[in-house]
């Protein structure tokens, strides 16, 4: 089955998310989601032995804190997008990033094993969005604070992996 999904109003989600949205903006939500892993494993591919324990400053995270941030995120959006898909509207607290990133060591993991459990999350996050059905997507759920539909929740999960992906080309790979 194919789903097609229609971006989010501004509505949709609270303002500061606004920037994941735009980096989905119209296209293909499924093909922005099932790319995801490839092209961040394009994009990291070749990379000397040492890139996962670079960062671009100090104080900030190195490239496998990145990836692990990303599986993280990747579970927390997905599981408020499961609980307003399913109408389980129960308010969902936030969750501190830097307070994870600090609290999963990945150093002794490498790249490649990290880009591998980002593909699974992944994996599984299209599988739910694949199978939603029309009534799911207008479906809401208050987390943060902030009142999400699903079809935001799915968004926001491409664009947030797009998001660090452009960081990544940006701020720590050279030339």
């Amino acid at each position: 089955m194919r789903m097609q999904a229609t971006p989010p109003e501004a509505t949709e989600f609270p303002p500061h998310y606004a920037r994941y949205v735009a980096l989905v903006g119209t296209d293909d939500l499924l093909a922005a989601l099932t790319g995801g892993p490839d092209a961040l494993e394009a994009l990291l591919a070749g990379g000397p032995p040492t890139l996962g324990d670079v960062s671009y400053a100090p104080g900030k995270w190195t490239v496998k804190q990145v990836l692990g941030h990303l599986c993280d995120s990747e579970r927390v959006f997905a599981y408020r997008l499961m609980r307003a898909a399913r109408g389980d509207g129960t308010p969902l607290p936030g969750y501190d990033d830097e307070a994870w990133a600090a609290a999963w060591d990945v150093s002794g993991l490498s790249v490649p094993e990290l880009l591998g459990e980002f593909r699974a999350v992944r994996t599984a996050s299209v599988q739910l969005v694949r199978h939603l059905n029309g009534a799911a997507w207008d479906r809401t759920v208050t987390a943060n604070g902030g009142v999400f539909t699903v079809r935001a929740l799915a968004y926001l999960i491409a664009g947030h992996e797009r998001h660090h992906r452009a960081l990544l080309r940006e701020r720590y790979l050279p030339g």
